[in-house]
Parts: C-alpha cells; structure tokens; sequence
C-alpha cells in the first residue's frame, strides 16, 4: 500500500468513523476502488491502526469528559463518574463477546464482502431516519439502556451498519437526550478498540514490515486529524436533529453499491 493510499484511507476513517455512515463499510469500499489486494492480515492491520487514530481523537475531543471520569473513579465511592463507567463496562459486554466468540467469523466480513455493505448501507439509513424524527427528552443513560445499545454496537460490527449511527439512534429512540447520547456514544467505542489493539499485539495479529511504517504513519495522522474535525461536527448535528441528511446519502451509497456490484 502507498502512502498516497494511505493518506485516502486516513481521512475516510477519520470522517466516517464519527459521522454516522459506517467506516468500515466505506473503508471496505475505498479499498475495492482503490484495487487493494492486501493480505486480509495486512488489511486488517491498517483498519486497526486508523481506528487507533480515532480512538485517540475521541480522547482528544472529550478530553475535558475524560480527565473529570479518572478524577471520580480516583475518590473510590460512588459517583456520577463511577456510575457513567459502570455504564460503559456494560454497554462493552455484548460487542466483547460476539467479537471474541465470531473472530474468525468477522474478519471474513472484511475481505471484500461489498455487496453485505451495501445492504446494510441501507439498514443505516432507516435507522438515522427514524432517529430523526424521534422526540427530544432529556432522559439520562440507564443500565438496561446501556445494554440495549451495547447490543446495537454489537450489530454495528458488520461493515456498513455504522457504529455511532447504531448506538446514537438507538439511544435516541429510546428516549436519551440527544447530547448524552453522541456522548456515550463515542466514549463507549474507546475501550473495545485499545483492547482489541491490546488482544493483536499479544496474539502477534499486528506485526509488520518496516516498508509499511511510513503508510500506517501517514494514515494514523490523516485519521486522527479528520476524525477530531468530524467527532466536533457530529455533536452539532444530533443535537441539532440533522440525521436524515446522513439517511439519504447512506441509502443512495447502498442502492449504488449494490446496483454496480450486481452488473459489474
């Protein structure tokens, strides 16, 4: 892979990964047009480094959130900050045992599978329709509510069903108000990706060539870049309503994809 190639991959991550039109989906479609034909190790390598990068965007983005959590977990008592992290191991649960019981299962997923994307493309853009028309409240995040869109993030591991449009939607039809919910959203991805980071760099699922460095370099910064611009953005646009933009261009990408992979 180039780091031209890299870089184009980079800022795809980087904008899907928070506006709500699947990054894995779309990461999956640049690779098809741009004739990747990496190992799926190798491919697999690059998606888990630009989702590092917005990992760490997220961090950034909510640095203020993030520093105010360890202060409360450091007091050892009961808290708003140790109720919103009890929230979050348990939103974890579902998407950490399908990830660990269909491994094998789910990185086949990411070996080209474009016209599975395009179908759940479509699936997306129903989601963050009916998400748009949903009432405002400002109801807070619940523990059976944690689960229930813990078990959406688990769905979002398909290529295509979008991660925070999953879990944003979800929280938002079930009545979360709209800020909490872009909130929770992107601070419950952070501890599955290190840990998935943490699980390759154990199991040696991330070794690499040192001719691959430079690209992996150029798109962890173009990600972490893009991504901080797109996290910033995406807060606005919940809370604004403006979803159903998002609706109709994932149902268009869908109905093309499937379209020009059914007659190519």
């Amino acid at each position: 892979m180039s780091w031209w190639e890299a870089l184009i991959l980079g800022i795809v991550q980087g904008l899907t990964e928070f506006l709500p039109v699947s990054s894995s989906g779309h990461l999956e479609i640049a690779k098809a047009l741009l004739g990747d034909t990496s190992l799926a190790r190798e491919s697999m390598l690059m998606t888990v480094v630009l989702h590092a990068a917005t990992a760490l965007a997220t961090l950034i983005v909510f640095r203020k959130d993030v520093v105010e959590i360890f202060r409360g977990l450091f007091q050892f008592k009961w808290n708003p900050e140790t109720r919103f992290v009890l929230l979050i191991v348990i939103s974890m649960l579902p998407a950490a045992i399908v990830g660990l019981v269909f491994e094998k299962e789910i990185e086949q997923l990411f070996t080209g599978q474009i016209m599975l994307i395009g179908i759940m493309l479509i699936i997306t853009s129903l989601l963050l329709y009916l998400a748009d028309l949903a009432k405002k409240t400002h109801k807070s995040v619940n523990p059976m509510d944690a689960f229930i869109i813990g078990i959406a993030q688990s769905i979002a591991i398909l290529p295509g069903i979008s991660r925070s449009g999953a879990t944003i939607s979800t929280s938002v039809l079930l009545g979360i108000d709209r800020t909490k919910a872009a909130r929770f959203s992107f601070l419950m991805v952070v501890p599955l990706i290190l840990g998935k980071m943490g699980l390759d760099i154990l199991g040696g699922e991330i070794a690499y060539e040192s001719s691959t460095l430079i690209p992996m370099g150029v798109g962890f910064v173009a990600a972490l870049i893009t991504g901080i611009l797109a996290c910033t953005w995406m807060i606005k646009l919940v809370k604004n309503s403006k979803l159903k933009y998002f609706a109709y261009y994932c149902f268009i990408v869908g109905t093309g994809v499937i379209v020009y992979y059914a007659f190519s």
